[in-house]
């Protein structure tokens, strides 16, 4: 079956997630993407480690699946003219530097405009290309705590809490290629690329939802650990010998849970009677419940939940997150070889029905493929010997 990005073609300059998952996403619906990198030296995600595997990182690998990478040294003339060369032929030129960088690399919208006049330009940045602190350098953990996430993240009463995986970079990086995809249609329905100024806080606030609920009802956010601020019981419970999250969000639900735990009683306490009633003495109900959960082991209560009906689940390590019957079922962990090694892939969620997706190909090598995109633009084997001696690919 053909791609949906099938024949596009992707330039990314940019660095580490936000970019990286952008085009990431691209490069699963069959987009090419050629990662430009700094010769020698490439993508700084490459060498972010501890752990490393034969010198690599795998958290590089894990947002680079699929891709084609070349060297380019955009400070030197033949670096900056062979990059030109590449954004004539590009659909997609995307890039994460902080505002006004591009304009100094002359890799600004302007000016690759002048070279392809219906590119689709995503420039991805901390604030965006306006605004006091446009200048200002961010990464995920400041965008976290500037967005209020952490605010709402951890034990009540304790301190701000990071959530544990890069969530900003991954939704900024999300947007963008939402953006870029939206972009695309409306230059097949009016021939005209566009520039996108995405800015990473503006790209998390929307994701706030329940907790700006809140705030836009005059109610103050907190953290409150796995607790919901709407719903109870919605969180985890601490079992006999693990965690297991419980989502009896609507009144059949709760009676249902209330017989699968052997606690009928619950239903007859007022205290308890309705969502409202139980969402106001949530301390009070965790209380009554972790007293019978930790009679039992997570997956002797996860038996009785699934026959009951109850949506519950384990709190899982990362490992048997991966790696268990459903994600084996649904194909979501594969592998792909790359020079006799083994690398591991977390395939995209996006299943089609009448075109393919995933990833074809493992996360390159810096540099590995230099010289064939090169080649693919019509440049002959002398031109390519003569770029190279004119630095335009680093100094070897």
């Amino acid at each position: 079956m053909s791609r949906i990005f099938e024949d596009l073609l992707v330039v990314d300059l940019s660095t580490f997630v936000t970019g990286g998952f952008c085009s990431l996403m691209l490069a699963n619906q069959g987009a090419d993407v050629v990662k430009v990198e700094r010769p020698g030296a490439g993508d700084d995600i490459r060498h972010s480690g501890p752990p490393f595997i034969d010198g690599e990182s795998p958290y590089y690998w894990t947002v680079n699946y699929g891709k084609r990478s070349v060297e380019l040294d955009l400070k030197s003339d033949a670096g900056l003219a062979a990059l030109y060369e590449l954004a004539e032929e590009a659909d997609v030129f995307l890039q994460n530097f902080r505002p006004g960088t591009a304009d100094r690399l002359g890799v600004d919208y302007e000016t690759i405009k002048e070279l392809n006049d219906d590119v689709v330009y995503c420039s991805i940045s901390a604030f965006g290309d306006t605004g006091p602190w446009s200048q200002r350098p961010g990464y995920d953990l400041l965008i976290q705590g500037i967005s209020g996430i952490m605010s709402v993240t951890g034990e009540e009463g304790g301190d701000p809490v990071k959530v544990g995986l890069p969530q900003t970079d991954l939704i900024t990086g999300m947007w963008g290629a939402f953006g870029i995809s939206s972009a695309l249609y409306r230059r097949k329905l009016t021939g005209e690329g566009d520039y996108i100024d995405l800015g990473m806080l503006d790209s998390t606030l929307p994701w706030l939802t329940k907790q700006a609920g809140k705030s836009f009802a005059g109610e103050e956010t907190q953290r409150m650990g796995t607790k919901d601020p709407v719903l109870a019981p919605y969180q985890a419970f601490a079992t006999a010998d693990g965690y297991v999250n419980v989502a009896a969000l609507n009144p059949k639900l709760w009676r249902g849970f209330c017989e699968a735990i052997d606690r009928p009683d619950l239903l007859e306490d007022p205290r308890f009677a309705e969502n409202a009633d139980r969402v106001e003495n949530m301390n009070l109900l965790e209380s009554e419940i972790e007293a019978r959960l930790t009679d039992r082991t997570t997956d002797e209560w996860m038996d009785a939940f699934v026959d009951a009906g109850i949506p519950a689940g384990p709190v899982q390590a990362v490992e048997d997150a991966l790696n268990n019957e459903q994600t084996e079922a649904r194909g979501v962990m594969t592998t792909i070889e790359r020079d006799g090694q083994e690398i591991p892939v977390i395939e995209h969620p996006l299943n089609f029905d009448r075109v393919d997706s995933g990833f074809e190909s493992p996360p390159p090598k810096l540099g590995e493929h230099t010289e064939q995109v090169f080649s693919e633009l019509g440049i002959d084997d002398e031109r390519l010997a003569e770029m190279r001696e004119e630095g335009a690919f680093g100094n070897d």
